[in-house]
Order: C-alpha cells, then structure tokens, then sequence
C-alpha cells in the first residue's frame, strides 16, 4: 500500500462547495457522532466491525420491499427484515455496470478515475492497480481483519488479485456469471460461441485456433503469505459451489474474529445468478433472479442471526445492495430482470442504471425502520468506513476521492447527508449530472431542443418528459459544475487501465490456464510482438458497456 501523502483528503469540487454553506453545522454534528462512537468503542473494547454485501443487477425496489415482492412474483423476508430492522435507501446510487461498480466501493473513486470503467470479460490482460488503495488496505491498516468472498471482477493480472489488494482471505472469481456460458452444459448460445460442437454443422472453413479461448480460470483463493491457487475446476458443478463455499467462510470468518476479539471488515459479493438455469425452482416468478437471490436472501438472514448469537450485532454494521440496476437489454432466457420503479436498467445513465436496492443494518445505532431519502452513492462507503474504524488517516491524499463521509445519515437519518450530487458516467463518457431533485443528461436531448434534456427527477422519476423552458435558471449551472468537475481533473488525472499478462503467479496452474499467456505456438517467425496489445488502449466506442 502506498503511503498517504500528508495533508487533507482531497475530494472534488462539488463537495468543497457544500462544506463551505454547511461545514460548521457538519462540525457540530460530527462531534456528538464522535462520542456516540466512543461510548460504542468503549462498552465493546473495539472498533465497529463492517459487513459490505453487494450482489448483481437488481432494480429498486425488488428486494427489502414487502409490496414489491408480491408485484415481482418472489419473495425477499430477510432483505426486508433488514430494511424493517435498519434502513432502507431510496437513492442510493453506482456506477453503471458491474466492474466499474466494484472499483467504485473498493477506492472510494468513481471507475473512471482508476480506469477501470470498462466492464472486464475473460482474458482481457487487464485490472486494478495496484497504486490504488482499496478500503481493504486503509482498514486492514488500522488492525482490520479482512476477508473477500465472491464475484470480485476487477482483472486477471497477479497485481488486481483481491489479497495483493489488501485482503487477508480471499476466495474469488476473476470475471463475472457469463462464464457459464463457456460450459458444455451451458445455454445454446454456447453453439455460436463454437464450444458446443455437437451443436454445430460441420464447417470446413474453421478459425484459427487463436481466435476463441477454451479455457479459463473461474475462481481462485489465496491470502497474506499465503500462495495463489486455482479453486477447483471450470466445470458447472464447481461453479454452483463457489457461493455456498463463499458463504461458509464468511460466516467462519466472523466467528474466528468474534472469538479473538479482532474488528473485521468482509466483503462478499455473491455470484447469485449463473446464466444456466437451476432446476430447482423456489419463487412463483421462476426466474434466474428471483431463484437465485433467495439464496442470498437466506444468507442474509444467517448474518444477522449470527451476529446476534456471538454478542457483536450492536458493534457491526451491515450495507447490502445492488452493484448496478438490472440487466434488461439482451437478458438471458428466463433471467427475470426487469424494470420497475425507473426507466433503464444495466450500463444505462438513466435513474434505473444506478439507482437500486440499498439496506443498512446496525442495531442500537441505525433507527428500525429508517427510510433515507439524502442521496447516498457507492464510494461513500469507502470515506465512511474509514471514519468508522479511525483509518481516516491512511486514506490518500494525492488522489481524488469521491466518497463522502455519510456517518451523520447513517446514525441520525434522513436530512442529515452531506452529498446532493452525482456524475454518472458510461465507460470514460460523463453521460448525465445530478444535483438534488434535478437531472441534466449531456448525451441525449429533446427531438429540436439541443441541451434540452433536463428532468425533475420528483416529478418525473422515469425521466420521459426532458424540459427546457423550466430549466433555464439551472442549465448554466449545471454547466458550470461539468467545468469544475472535469478542471478538477486536469489536476488530478484520470489514471489510464492498468495492463499486464494474466493469471500469473498461480502456484497451482493448470496446463491450460498458463497457455492463456502462452499461447502453445511457434511466436518467433511473426513480424510483430503478438503481446504488445497487452498495453495497446482502444478509444471507448461503447460496446463493451455491458
């Protein structure tokens, strides 16, 4: 982990103007957050313990929400029990899509800033840097335990593995759910993608064997001193046993640091939905969602009761949500994912993209049944979990860092958050800026209204109704944030996606898995370095959004 350079956090431009209108009300507030921590602190003899759960592609509303549940066709008792015991968010925003999502929560920094704001697919020879650092490393340095279990989704270069970026424990996958359909057993999609072959026609026209990958590495383990090891195979049967392999260690985890009395911090973020359909259906709407997140749902509840059972349930907060809304363009067959509440889904810029499902859990200092309507975005947690364990110190201050301290929403509630803004980007593209109630989208205008694409997000939650004329007091506003924000970025620039061979550094690895860097080839004879795309950038085109 890099040294901190001394110095405040630097934040961007938007937040400075907010502090200056409220920065000694804020003062006052954070003093009595203060010893309300304190007093925690001393009747437990630690730091809270933190839990951060983050699933997939799922809209507002369709967990947490009794009501929502019956319209969806499954049920979610224990995401709504946490939402009855806790708090329920209605604005709680991420990034678009799933890898930017993630980088987003582990930096505290919008995706493009660490340039992972492109979505990762398998042997990209790309991933987290490791000059950024993760909220793994700013509390593993004020005497965390850490742990990761589940999809991580940030690259598949030795430097982005989840325990070289700070976590103790680790099990994983490098990439996402579409891996299933690399499986023989898999959709019939796999017929195109030319791994079923009994599925195809006989071609004699066959591609070179560069061209498609037969193999991969779908998920590893490794920790502090400790080596990096392939988990099991590629095969269907391992996949499905990832999460539960996940959960158990997650609860395993938490029991070993009760008992020790060491604060812990773990992230679990469940694979959930596999692209192959389970045979076991559990919910009227038989949908791969709804099956699949009552899993998760379980889980939740076994958290909660857990922590109750060990004592530390008043020492530990719970933050459960979406990593973005769902994916409602080109769904798998069955996936059940679909809009609700807002307009758009998965890599969309529209409320229905970033605006999810969102719980937060801490009994005694979250007050039951809590709805907080202050906007809340992901890389909030990052500055907020670094208060709450007093590792504020060992965040960096050479950096951007977009999330804000939102201890004060958390502990006294609606009204009390100190962020009414966002900049929502699709890859490197600032598509849309929000500011409280209001909307701007700079990729998209009104039919003959240039820059008319303005909306009340109160008003018209949907965002199917752009307005100019009721704007017109705001867009020069609005503009002049865009400038401050992307100044502030000449000054702090955007770093470029870091490169590098995959999968290396597995001590276990698996004949096919070191020709993914090696292709079984005579290289020599070529008039070119066949690696040198490794480093070469692509101008974002937007493709690869999903």
């Amino acid at each position: 982990m890099p040294d901190a350079t001394p110095g405040p956090v630097v934040h961007d431009a938007e937040y400075y103007l907010l502090f200056d209108q409220h920065g000694d009300a804020w003062s006052v507030e954070d003093s009595e957050l203060d010893a309300r921590l304190a007093e925690l602190e001393s009747r437990f003899g630690a730091k809270p313990n933190i839990v951060h759960v983050m699933w997939d592609d799922m809209a507002f509303g369709d967990a947490g929400i009794p009501a929502m549940n019956k319209i969806r066709g499954f049920d979610t008792p224990q995401s709504n029990r946490m939402a009855a015991e806790g708090a329920l968010f209605t604005r709680y925003y991420t990034e678009a899509a799933c890898t930017p999502s993630r980088a987003a929560v582990i930096t505290g920094r919008y995706a493009v800033r660490s340039g992972m704001y492109n979505v990762a697919f398998p042997i990209e020879a790309s991933g987290l840097d490791g000059d950024e650092v993760t909220m793994a490393e700013v509390l593993g340095s004020a005497g965390y335990a850490t742990a990761f279990y589940g999809k991580w989704h940030l690259g598949d270069i030795e430097e982005s593995y989840p325990h070289n970026q700070g976590f103790d424990e680790t099990l994983f996958t490098p990439y996402n759910q579409v891996l299933s359909l690399w499986n023989a057993v898999g959709e019939g999609a796999n017929a195109v993608q030319d791994v079923m072959k009994a599925m195809l026609q006989d071609d004699p026209y066959k591609l070179d064997s560069q061209f498609g990958a037969t193999d991969w590495v779908m998920s590893m383990e490794g920790g502090k001193d400790r080596p990096t090891l392939e988990w099991k195979s590629s095969s269907i049967e391992d996949y499905n046993a990832i999460d539960p392999e996940c959960q158990k260690r997650g609860l395993d985890f938490i029991r070993t640091n009760a008992q020790a009395g060491k604060p812990f911090y773990l992230a679990y973020w469940p694979m959930m939905v596999g692209f192959v359909a389970n045979p076991q259906k559990t919910t009227v709407a038989r949908s791969l969602l709804g099956d699949g997140f009552t899993t998760v749902d379980t889980w939740l509840g076994q958290l909660m009761d857990t922590l109750t059972e060990l004592g530390i349930a008043e020492n530990t907060l719970v933050v459960a949500h979406a990593d973005n809304g769902p994916m409602v363009h080109n769904p798998p067959n069955g996936l059940g994912m679909a809009e609700t509440v807002f307009r758009g889904g998965k890599s969309d810029y529209w409320e229905g993209g970033v605006r999810v499902a969102a719980f937060a859990w801490w009994p005694g200092m979250i007050e039951a049944g809590s709805i907080i309507g202050d906007m809340f975005h992901e890389c909030d947690l990052y500055s907020t979990f670094a208060r709450l364990a007093g590792a504020t110190e060992h965040v960096p201050t050479d950096r951007i860092i977009d999330g804000v301290d939102q201890t004060a929403v958390l502990l006294n509630g609606d009204t009390h958050g100190r962020r009414d803004y966002n900049f929502v980007y699709t890859g490197n593209v600032l598509a849309a800026t929000t500011k409280g109630r209001y909307k701007r989208v700079w990729v998209a205008d009104h039919p003959g209204l240039p820059g008319a694409a303005f909306y009340d997000l109160y008003n018209d939650p949907r965002e199917v109704n752009p307005a100019l004329v009721p704007f017109l007091s705001t867009s020069s506003s609005f503009t002049t944030m865009r400038k401050r924000h992307e100044l502030w970025k000449q000054r702090y620039p955007d770093r470029p996606t870091k490169r590098g061979v995959p999968f290396t550094g597995i001590d276990n690895a698996r004949e096919e898995t070191r020709a993914l860097a090696n292709p079984p080839i005579d290289l020599s004879t070529l008039p070119f370095d066949p690696m040198e795309y490794i480093h070469h950038e692509l101008p974002w085109d937007g493709l690869d959004a999903d």
